[in-house]
């Protein structure tokens, strides 16, 4: 996407590369751009806030007290294996709110850690139960939950699908101010007969953040400190989120950041956080519910708000068609504020489905400019260039900001700031180091470079990841593989297969146009980030790695000859490499009789 005329854009868009022969449940097709969608989703979405559970599925319900420093157990199921396809609440209006602290805590066949642990409200998608116009009957719309005011009551419902294999346990934990009486609950489940490699947990992974940390994010989800920690397998499929308690929502410039699988660079990357749940520009500061996005609730300013209730202003977003899938591991994180200087509270829910075993387990390193990695792998790249040293960081956010007295951030600096004296540096202020840069050794080559890896043979595909040096642009190189388990034989005897074309296209290096009026001529202005340090993937087909122990990996470097604007001069064009990682992608290994 390029902006000739203005610098400023919102929008998001998410792809998922698949692994060519890979088993899809329908081909990939490019869109004409008129056809519509298939009638049949179209009429599922325009059901979001109705009951879109099967109506074969078994039911158990009852009514319950919850006394507000007590603990309740609403059912235990053992009738397993089996899905849960609906849970839903109803509650007094006028307890409604206060009910919006309860807890909602599910455990999955007698696990340590239960699975979802988290307040009520934000389950279903918003910050509060509170409804500032008592006319509007739904809350939340969404398609997975809903809020609905009906008569005089509150209901609220989940249809998350929930596979378990022993047992569901389901209760309702006291918020420890108010008692509350004539809670009805219903739970609907069927028989489910998937293996469970074949499946994940469901997970509702609650964070309260009362005082966000100055310059760095939030973490939403760490996988690798979640629930006993691990290896997880699984697809991330969405927040919800409180991002201001005070009608500050400066707050929503913040951008999420999602890293999957050890990556160091994000792999989803936004332009803030409202345009992650559905909106721009704040939403005009009103409220709204969409299937997969929304604003439920929050007064549009402190002057407008109601009550404290009022002030709390949150947000949802569900990703279904498009989850995000990991392997390994994934961390979910979001600033606050465009860089991360606001101190406002957040409480945060990510969803997301996991089974605690690792899908792609990494098998070898090969660390380009290090002479025994090299030799280890079999390195060659006849044209290539010494070892250089690289002093740089990844994509993270400001390096670097200047805090006042009261440790408000003044000044977000990127490194190369620290050389420009016309930066006024108060006396109070003191300089805080957010990331601090790290010193790593590759090559580039402008021809080829070859190496062996070692993989698992029981393997369905490989993921190979790359750290590379983004200063140079458009980085394209078609990619061979050959059988390496047995011994090394001469280049003349491998039977080389092409694999595909590994591009990243850009580099740290972009033009910005901002000329005065929206129609007036255009402006180049080139920036150069400080930020040179990248992971990229390309995923190897399985056809050329299922069986093998090792492959032998050919990189032919094929220059994109595009200046970054036209009549601007030719950056070089290289291919560069400073570390290549092998990952495999295995069926997880569990059960769901280990605790």
């Amino acid at each position: 996407m390029a902006y000739s005329r203005t610098f400023y854009g919102t929008g998001y868009y998410i792809y998922h590369q698949y692994m060519p022969g890979a088993s899809l449940s329908q081909p990939i097709r490019a869109w004409d751009g008129k056809t519509p969608p298939d009638p049949a989703v179209l009429d599922l979405l325009r059901r979001s806030g109705t009951d879109i559970a099967p109506k074969t599925a078994a039911r158990l319900s009852g009514r319950v007290d919850l006394p507000k420093s007590g603990e309740v157990t609403l059912t235990t199921i053992s009738d397993a294996p089996a899905m849960i396809r609906a849970l839903e609440f109803s509650i007094p209006a006028d307890q409604a709110v206060a009910f919006s602290r309860a807890t909602l805590r599910i455990t999955w066949d007698q696990r340590k850690h239960p699975s979802v642990k988290v307040p009520i409200a934000l389950f279903h998608g918003t910050g509060t139960l509170y409804s500032r116009d008592h006319k509007r009957e739904y809350l939340v719309k969404a398609f997975p939950v809903n809020v609905r005011y009906g008569g005089s009551r509150a209901h609220l419902a989940c249809y998350f699908p929930m596979p378990f294999f022993r047992e569901a346990k389901i209760e309702l934990l006291g918020d420890g101010e108010t008692d509350f009486s004539d809670i009805d609950w219903s739970v609907r489940h069927e028989p489910f007969d998937a293996p469970p490699a074949h499946v994940g947990y469901f997970h509702a992974t609650h964070r309260d953040h009362p005082e966000p940390e100055l310059g760095k994010d939030l973490v939403l989800l760490d996988t690798r400190a979640t629930e006993g920690g691990g290896d997880w397998s699984g697809s991330f499929v969405g927040t919800s989120l409180i991002f201001t308690r005070n009608c500050m929502l400066k707050t929503l410039e913040g951008d999420p950041r999602f890293y999957f699988d050890d990556s160091q660079s994000p792999q989803a990357y936004g332009t803030g956080t409202e345009e992650w749940a559905g909106g721009g520009d704040y939403w005009g500061g009103l409220n709204m519910t969409l299937p997969f996005a929304g604003h439920p609730v929050g007064a549009r300013n402190l002057k407008e708000a109601k009550s404290d209730e009022d002030k709390i202003h949150s947000a949802y977003r569900f990703l279904l068609a498009d989850l995000m899938p990991f392997g390994k591991n994934a961390v979910i994180s979001l600033e606050h504020g465009g860089i991360n200087q606001y101190a406002e509270p957040y409480e945060t829910v990510a969803y997301w489905y996991g089974a605690p075993a690792a899908s792609l387990v990494k098998t070898d390193v090969l660390d380009v400019g290090d002479a025994a990695s090299e030799q280890a792998h079999g390195y060659v790249s006849p044209d290539a260039s010494k070892p250089y040293e690289i002093t740089s960081r990844y994509e993270w956010g400001p390096d670097l900001y200047i805090t006042g007295a009261k440790g408000r951030i003044l000044y977000p600096m990127e490194f190369r700031s620290l050389t420009q004296p016309d930066i006024p540096v108060p006396d109070e202020a003191r300089l805080v180091v957010a990331f601090p840069a790290h010193t790593d050794t590759g090559r580039k080559t402008a021809t080829r470079s070859e190496f062996t890896l070692r993989i698992e043979p029981k393997n369905f595909g490989v993921m190979l990841r790359r750290k590379l040096d983004y200063q140079y642009p458009n980085q394209r190189a078609k990619v061979f593989i050959a059988d390496a388990s047995g011994p090394q034989i001469s280049d003349g005897g491998l039977d080389w297969q092409p694999a595909g074309i590994w591009y990243l296209a850009g580099a740290n290096t972009c033009v910005q146009s901002y000329p005065p009026g929206e129609l007036g001529e255009t402006r180049h202005t080139v920036q150069t980030s400080n930020r040179r340090f990248r992971d990229d993937e390309f995923l190897v087909p399985r056809a050329l790695t299922e069986g093998r122990s090792a492959i032998r990996v050919r990189v032919e470097f094929t220059p994109v000859e595009r200046p970054l604007f036209p009549g601007h001069p030719m950056s070089e064009l290289v291919w560069s490499e400073l570390r290549y990682d092998a990952y495999c992608y295995v069926m997880p290994e569990w059960s769901p009789d280990a605790k």
